[in-house]
């Protein structure tokens, strides 16, 4: 197990570890994660970021930048992403959510923690607030759906999220930035490669294909009302990948969720961080 807690230059990528925070691996039932945390204040609850599809721990820190210096920020890269190692075997949600829940353990964190999941995270969030709901203080989910049953993205939208390529290669990411994420990056599509790429850490290729298959055939839609969790459904009116429509069935079926819509696309979250940052402070306090 490595650990830093000052800023320096990691093995096999261009990425720096922020001042105040430590980036470190965790091994839980032979699956490695690496993960970076940002030490708060112990009198408010731990906030546990799950992210999109093929995206590194680094792509959310305009996020975790915008949030409260007193709130302990904890993500991670999955199986095969990121700086995490390839699985030696793929996985589903159902076996990656107590994975998850070792790590909190193993960073000390037993007591329930606030969890928001962006996009794929979503899902991930989702089944770890059924699967683990005494872990589970309050749940944010951004950018996303119900999985296989849900209203889907155009089927030209849908074969571009079938390859990493647009993780991998800027100049693809800003041709089809519009198209695939819509809001603001459609006026400025040089902002999504930036967002992917200009601390992003790269992982096998295989890695993205086995997230996308831990996801496929999964849904969320027959178990939404066992989500006991107050919960934040956030959205933009511009999403390719997720419409707005989805995140509408979500907040009425989950018992305790209140919906925030707001202008803009899927990647909003990381791109307009300093207005949606303030909307989820508000939920979690």
């Amino acid at each position: 197990m490595s650990s830093t807690s000052r800023p320096r230059r990691l093995r096999q990528g261009a990425t720096w570890a922020h001042p105040g925070e430590t980036i470190r691996t965790v091994t839980v039932s032979g699956r490695t994660l690496r993960v970076a945390v940002r030490r708060g204040e112990d009198d408010v609850p731990p906030l546990l970021l799950m992210n999109g599809i093929g995206a590194s721990l680094e792509v959310l820190q305009p996020f975790v930048d915008a949030l409260d210096r007193r709130r302990t920020v904890i993500r991670f890269d999955v199986p095969g992403v990121g700086g995490s190692p390839r699985p030696v075997v793929p996985y589903v949600l159902a076996t990656l959510t107590p994975v998850v829940a070792g790590m909190l353990s193993q960073l000390g964190h037993d007591e329930p923690v606030d969890v928001l999941g962006l996009s794929w995270g979503g899902a991930l969030a989702q089944h770890f607030a059924v699967q683990h709901r005494r872990r589970c203080r309050r749940l944010v989910l951004a950018a996303t759906g119900t999985g296989s049953l849900m209203v889907p993205a155009h089927p030209r939208v849908l074969a571009r999220m079938l390859t990493p390529r647009r993780h991998r290669d800027p100049e693809y990411a800003r041709e089809v930035a519009g198209t695939l994420y819509g809001g603001t990056v459609r006026s400025d599509p040089a902002m999504a490669a930036r967002v992917l790429h200009s601390a992003s850490r790269l992982g096998p290729r295989r890695g993205y294909y086995y997230q996308l298959a831990a996801s496929t055939g999964w849904s969320s839609l027959p178990f939404l009302r066992l989500i006991r969790q107050p919960t934040l459904v956030v959205a933009g009116d511009d999403d390719p990948i997720v419409p707005v429509v989805n995140a509408r069935i979500m907040a009425r079926l989950i018992p305790d969720a209140q919906l925030h819509l707001y202008a803009g696309g899927h990647l909003a979250l990381v791109t307009e961080a300093h207005e949606l940052a303030p909307v989820i402070e508000r939920f979690l306090d």
